[in-house]
């Protein structure tokens, strides 16, 4: 393999330009030529890319956000766009192509490999972490990191003011940000989409808090669970108690990554140009059992990865 290509797609990661950066490092000590398309899909599609090398990819190990940017596509979601991406690949004499991005990214890497002879590889970079093959995701220990050091502080106001705090944290359609922030902050309650929840049920906790001695306490909600606004409004009076609403947003997305983020895409950037070398396409770089692994991209995609709800039942008993 004389040259591949290397494409950051979807949402960015705190970790994406350590993955880069791997990538780019691994290949050139092979012989190998590394070019990054720009903007996602859209790179592809217009055919927009730069030489990498293990210079400019000097620096940005720490860095967070992706040096080549990225896009949401919808002429990529299309069968001509992803024809017309195979046909820069072949223009450009790509041979193998890196993915890095998250479950979105997997789909639309595996549907470009249905229509290329060129090897694709994923590379899972997600705050979401729900990328189903890997036990985590490049970005979500910096994600997870960067909600805690700000709830944690959350707390030292809300136990001055006998203040129920409600935090809203990214997870459009999943919980795992919320369930592991949540568990990790001692929240006394914890709101994922994967969950029902009744207003009851939350009031009932507060209420036995209070009856305890707990004046505040801190409510961890995905952003997908509903009207957080509307919630803290019924919450108060529902319980009778002072409450605030914090929403993290998009924080959670930028900033350096930690340790954890960059030694998985250290990791997963070797491993992925591992595969391209031994010419195996269609899979992923994933964590299995603690090690690093792969596994096919059309079982990634078919499949759904589930929350792990003892993490659940284990924060309520630890909250009490």
């Amino acid at each position: 393999m004389k040259k591949i290509g290397l494409v950051t797609s979807g949402g960015d990661a705190p970790g994406m330009n350590a993955a880069i950066r791997a990538v780019t490092r691994v290949a050139c000590s092979q012989g190998v030529d590394v070019v990054g398309f720009e903007r996602g899909w859209e790179g592809l599609l217009t055919n927009t890319f730069w030489r990498l090398t293990p210079r400019n990819v000097g620096g940005i190990l720490h860095l967070g956000g992706t040096i080549l940017h990225t896009s949401r596509s919808p002429e990529f979601k299309k069968k001509e766009g992803i024809r017309k991406a195979a046909e820069t690949l072949a223009l450009n004499g790509v041979e193998g192509l890196v993915v890095v991005g998250g479950d979105g990214s997997m789909q639309g890497a595996l549907e470009l490999s249905k229509e290329t002879d060129v090897f694709v590889v994923g590379v899972p970079a997600t705050i979401d972490n729900d990328v189903f093959g890997t036990e985590e995701t490049i970005g979500f220990d910096s994600a997870v990191n960067t909600a805690v050091t700000e709830i944690d502080k959350i707390r030292d106001t809300a136990n001055s003011h006998d203040r129920i705090f409600v935090v809203e944290v990214m997870g459009r359609l999943r919980g795992f940000l919320a369930l592991t922030i949540g568990l990790t902050v001692g929240a006394e309650v914890i709101l994922v989409p994967e969950v029902p929840y009744t207003l009851e049920s939350i009031i009932n906790t507060l209420e036995v808090n209070g009856a305890k001695g707990k004046k505040s306490g801190i409510i961890v909600a995905a952003e997908g669970i509903g009207n957080t606004h509307k919630l803290l409004k019924e919450i108060e009076e529902g319980a009778g108690v002072e409450a605030r609403l914090s929403v993290t947003g998009y924080a959670q997305r930028g900033g350096n990554p930690t340790a954890r983020s960059r030694l998985l895409a250290n990791l997963f950037g070797e491993k992925a140009v591992e595969l391209l070398t031994a010419h195996q396409g269609n899979r992923m770089a994933a964590l299995q059992e603690g090690k690093v692994a792969s596994i096919e991209l059309e079982q990634v995609c078919s499949n759904t990865k589930q929350l792990d709800l003892n993490l659940m039942r284990l924060a309520q008993t630890l909250a009490t």
